[in-house]
């Protein structure tokens, strides 16, 4: 896709710059576009969703949006610090970023918190959801959407009464959840037969499935070609200065841009530029991992999450997206061969025919831009600039209602 030229017209401002293209930027500028402003897409890669967005578990999960920060966390810490938990590490490290963040993790590890932080996701979730399904009405794009709903998968009987908690809370917004057994589980979904040792089930009928590259992708080619959207691709922000006209924008290439407002959904990268602002930075670096692989003989239709071993494993059309591990305060998305080695093993241990992993394609990693109470921040941060970031796990499932949110607040605010 050919990229818009910054320098033509050095007088010329657009309504609002959109900084990232990945699935929350595109769909912010979709929600801009879409109600007639002008919009300018800007975007340190080579191409649309090339960074967290590009290879994650692909599942839309609308109905389950818990929080990070929950009170089993406190029996994992230990193991989390020493690196003896094979899903979810940190690093500790002397910046003072990662003991505030750290800090205020921990205190959204209670029952209260943990309720409050997954019911407010659950809403924008819910928003989402909505909005997908409008845009498609409107825009039929393609990218292996599916609903085949997802299952849920505990080996621990103890944990059963706040599973039922969590669903019970749930049902007030209208999200049909059921326990099953697993039997009840291995007839809907045959490809758990090779699960052993599950305990239960938690069954979502309702959730989907999609490719985010190929949803930002086909996106965004609709946003140039009836929206009028200007794309900036290779145009790393290292300067954002307001104006009486408001912001002017200079990149390390020598690029510049003016623009009335900006709505930051620059992931991880949102971090520095905050910073740069004189705003401290909600965002903390979780690195994840995933592999895409041809189905195997026991492939599962439906989406699957392997609550033990914290993994996700969804169906692409003639594929399996297999994503996972956790690793708190990296911010270098190169893969570590190590880690996908783990992954590799935990998911032929969970289910060893779901695909062929012989023929894995090349390891991914990407860092996932976490709050310490794992819902985003969509608000207003200084005059003509909205923030919309620290999607964490979820980016791909609040993409559309967090674009909504964004657009509405980039249009009412000053």
């Amino acid at each position: 896709m050919p990229t818009a030229n910054p320098t033509t017209d050095p007088e010329r401002i657009v309504d609002v710059a959109v900084l990232g293209a990945g699935v929350v930027g595109i769909s912010t500028a979709y929600a801009l576009a879409r109600r007639g402003r002008q919009v300018a897409l800007i975007e340190r890669g080579q191409g649309p969703a090339l960074g967290a967005s590009f290879a994650n578990g692909a599942q839309l999960s609308y109905a389950y949006t818990d929080a990070m920060a929950a009170p089993a966390l406190w029996k994992q810490l230990p193991g989390m610090l020493l690196g003896r938990d094979a899903a979810f590490r940190t690093r500790a490290s002397a910046d003072p970023h990662y003991w505030r963040w750290g800090l205020a993790f921990l205190r959204n590890a209670t029952a209260h918190r943990l309720e409050r932080n997954t019911l407010a996701t659950l809403a924008l979730a819910l928003e989402s959801r909505a909005a997908m399904a409008e845009l498609l009405a409107r825009h039929p794009i393609a990218f292996d959407h599916t609903a085949p709903g997802k299952l849920h998968v505990y080996y621990d009987a103890a944990a059963l009464p706040k599973a039922r908690a969590m669903i019970a809370a749930k049902y007030q917004f209208g999200v049909r959840q059921n326990v099953l057994t697993p039997a009840q589980a291995i007839a809907i979904e045959p490809a758990l037969i090779a699960a052993r040792d599950m305990a239960f089930v938690v069954h979502s009928p309702e959730e989907e499935v999609g490719d985010p590259f190929k949803f930002s992708s086909q996106l965004l080619h609709l946003l140039c070609a009836e929206y009028g959207v200007e794309p900036y691709f290779d145009v790393a922000v290292h300067g954002l200065h307001r104006t009486p006209e408001g912001w002017h924008l200079q990149a390390a290439n020598g690029l510049h841009l003016r623009a009335k407002k900006i709505a930051l959904c620059a992931g991880i990268d949102s971090h520095g530029l905050l910073r740069q602002l004189g705003i401290r930075s909600p965002l903390m670096a979780v690195k994840g991992y995933s592999f895409t692989a041809p189905c195997g003989a026991q492939a599962p239709a439906a989406s699957i999450t392997d609550t033990a071993r914290k993994l996700v494993f969804c169906k692409l059309g003639n594929s399996i997206r297999v994503a996972g591990l956790a690793d708190l305060n990296h911010w270098d998305s190169t893969p570590d061969p190590q880690r996908f080695a783990q992954l590799l093993a935990m998911a032929q241990a969970s289910l060893p025919q779901a695909a062929e992993y012989a023929q894995v394609a090349s390891p991914w990693a990407g860092l996932r831009p976490v709050t310490p109470h794992s819902s985003p921040v969509i608000a207003r941060a200084q005059p003509g600039l909205v923030l919309n970031i620290g999607h964490g796990m979820l980016g791909w499932t609040l993409a559309m209602g967090s674009g909504e949110r964004a657009a509405r607040l980039v249009l009412h605010a000053p």
